[in-house]
Order: structure tokens, then C-alpha cells, then sequence
């Protein structure tokens, strides 16, 4: 090639390529932000190694578990699969109340396993709030994320695995418009100190966002192309953010919320979000086969108050026969069989093509062929 190229030429494609290179990194950034939930309640499921195999195989690179499952810790070694390890609701009192406990908890299920398994996060509690039926776990949420961390910065890896806790959108108490998004009065007290620690520990809040149940609850007010991802024109200005899907108007209106205590900034990360098959108002195969396929392709663009790529994990790997109600049952990817359920993949199917230049330039940028 170098014979083909002048020098002259081959400077003007130094930009070009630089762009190229730019845009790859993009897009695996996009690639790289979708993640699947691993949920265990089915008396029909394949057996951990197996689940491995199959997030591998599908290019899934990033898994969230919902407790430190050994089997499936010791099925993760070195499989490259970056992990939210969730402490569960039953473990928050004990890992709160009593140091030692943390450290066990730690050692057993962190420090055993790292580095061969990639823990990101650790999710301290799942849901909690500070009303409701689980209202009585929340004074221990914080007391427990700060035990976890204690003991991982106490190891020093406190700048690899991040310490949070995962909540769901009945903790927001204005989403509409999306700019003026804010917690609820009654749950300020338990948060605040939640997002002023995140702040500290540089550490994103882990949210459980779901436009399936914003629009099966108020379908008359929101459209479902709205919900879909299949709105062809901007449904919501507000201000200068245009939104053409629900999913960045509830993502955003989290975004706000938290700006909005005025603590500081806190990254967001999507740890649930899917749309059923079946059991439900709204829920077929169609719309949950379009939504999920919308939400991988979209999740890489971020939102208008965010506009960069949004880490996300699709609830769930498998459809669970023991969850209830019904609805809860239709939320798999894949079915027990390993089968998967929907046609589109997960971001890591793509086709490359190389356009390589010679060793003056000294660099080689692949490029999507299907974009």
C-alpha cells in the first residue's frame, strides 16, 4: 500500500481514519452497554456453566445476579462477563448491624473470586423503600452499602468495584415534565444520604426502569409507539430536550431528580428494564420482541440529558415459572431451553470489514458493515 499512497495522500487520511477509529469506539461503546439480569426463580432452568455458555455464545457481556449464587460465581471465571453481584434484602440487616459480617460477606463472595470474575458492582439491596411493604429494610440499606465498601476500599478496590443499591421508579414522586423530575417528600430522608455516599464513593445509582408498566397503568395518556420506540416525530419538548420515547423521559426525569436534591452528580445505570410476552394488558410477543430490539439499538445514543451511552440490563435471561403474579413469568430472552425467544441479538453479532493502512500510519480501523 505504501507504494500506492504518496506521503501527501496518505497524511489526508490521517483525519479521516481518526474519525473512523472515533466512531468504532462509538459504536462498541454502544455494544458494549447491554447487559441481561439473571434471575433463578424456575424449577426448569439449565444449570449455571450452561447459563454462561449461552450469555457467551450471544455476545451478552455483562450479567446481573441477585445473589452471590456460588455456582454461578464459579461458572463465571474467567468468561469475561462483567457482573452486578446484588446483596440480597435478607442479608441487609446482618451486613449493617455488624462489621465482620461485611468482611465475611466480602471475602466469601468478592475477594474469593476476583479477579478471574469482573465484578463491577455490587447492588446492596434490591427495591428497598422507605414506604410501603419493605419500609422496614431501609434503615439498614445505607449502614450495609457503606459496611460493603468499607471493606472492599480496606483490599483497595474500591476504584474497580463500585458499592451501590438498586431502586425502582416509585421512589420519583414528579416525572412530568422530565426537567422537573424529583423524589418523593417521603423517601428524601433515605435517599439524600444514599446519593450524598455515591457522590463520595464516585459510585452510580442503579435505577429499575420500566416503560411496560408506565403504559400498561396510563395507556390513555401515553401512546404505545410512545412506549415502543416506534414514534416517528418528538412526542414531549421540554425546553430545549426533545423525547420521542418514553424510556429517555423516565430515564431523564431520574437524571433530574437527582440533580435536582442539588448533592451532586450521581451516574445512572439501568439495572432492570424489559416488557412481557405474555400475562398481561400490553404484553405479546410482538410489542415486547419490538420494544427489547428498539432498546438494545437505542441505549448506545443515551438520552437528551445524557447523551452518551446508558449501561442497561434487560430483565430477564429466562422466563421464570416460580415468580408471580403471572406477568412476571413472561419476561425471559430466552426460554428454559436455551432457545432464544426474540430474533435480534444482543450487539456483538455485527460483521466487520478492515481497512488497514501501512506501517507509517501504523493503524487498523475496523468498521461496522451493517450500520
Amino acid at each position: 500500500m505504501s507504494s500506492f499512497f504518496t506521503r501527501t495522500q496518505r497524511f489526508s487520511l490521517a483525519p479521516l481514519l481518526f474519525l473512523l477509529a472515533l466512531l468504532t469506539m462509538n459504536l462498541h461503546m454502544a455494544d458494549a452497554q447491554i447487559g441481561v439480569c439473571y434471575g433463578m426463580m424456575g424449577n426448569n432452568l439449565p444449570p449455571a456453566n450452561e447459563v454462561v455458555g449461552l450469555y457467551r455464545s450471544n455476545n451478552i457481556r455483562r450479567m446481573r445476579l441477585y445473589d452471590p449464587n456460588q455456582a454461578a460465581l464459579q461458572a463465571l471465571r474467567d468468561s469475561g462477563i462483567e457482573l452486578i453481584l446484588g446483596v440480597p434484602n435478607s442479608d441487609l440487616q446482618s451486613l449493617a448491624t455488624n462489621n465482620d459480617n461485611a468482611r465475611q460477606w466480602v471475602q466469601r463472595n468478592v475477594l474469593n473470586f476476583w479477579p478471574s470474575v469482573k465484578i463491577k458492582y455490587i447492588a446492596v439491596g434490591n427495591e428497598v423503600s422507605p414506604v410501603g411493604g419493605s419500609s422496614w429494610l431501609a434503615q439498614y440499606v445505607l449502614p450495609a452499602v457503606q459496611n460493603i465498601y468499607q471493606a472492599i476500599r480496606a483490599q483497595g478496590l474500591h476504584d474497580q468495584i463500585k458499592v451501590s443499591t438498586s431502586i425502582d421508579m416509585t421512589l420519583i414522586g414528579n416525572s412530568f415534565p422530565p426537567s422537573q423530575g424529583s423524589f418523593r417528600g417521603d423517601v428524601r430522608s433515605y435517599l439524600d444520604p444514599i446519593i450524598g455516599y455515591l457522590v463520595y464513593a464516585g459510585a452510580p445509582l442503579l435505577v429499575n426502569v420500566y416503560p411496560y408498566f408506565s403504559y400498561s397503568g396510563n395507556p390513555r395518556d401515553i401512546s404505545l409507539p410512545y412506549a415502543l420506540f416506534t414514534s416517528p416525530n418528538v412526542v414531549v419538548w421540554d425546553g430545549q430536550y426533545g423525547y420521542q420515547n418514553l424510556f429517555d423521559a423516565m430515564l431523564d426525569a431520574v437524571h433530574a431528580a437527582i440533580d435536582n436534591t442539588k448533592i451532586g452528580f450521581v451516574n445512572v445505570v439501568v439495572s432492570e428494564d424489559g416488557w412481557p410476552s405474555d400475562g398481561g394488558f400490553a404484553a405479546t410477543y410482538d410489542n415486547a420482541r419490538i420494544y427489547l430490539d428498539n432498546l438494545i439499538r437505542h441505549v448506545g445514543k443515551g438520552t437528551p440529558r445524557r447523551p452518551w451511552p446508558t449501561e442497561t440490563y434487560l430483565f430477564a435471561m429466562f422466563d421464570e415459572n416460580q415468580k408471580s403474579p403471572e406477568i412476571e413469568k413472561h419476561f425471559g430472552l430466552f426460554n428454559p431451553s436455551k432457545q432464544k425467544k426474540y430474533p435480534f441479538g444482543f450487539g456483538g453479532e455485527r460483521n466487520y470489514r478492515q481497512v488497514v493502512v501501512d506501517d507509517e500510519f501504523n493503524g487498523t480501523v475496523p468498521l461496522k458493515s451493517d450500520m
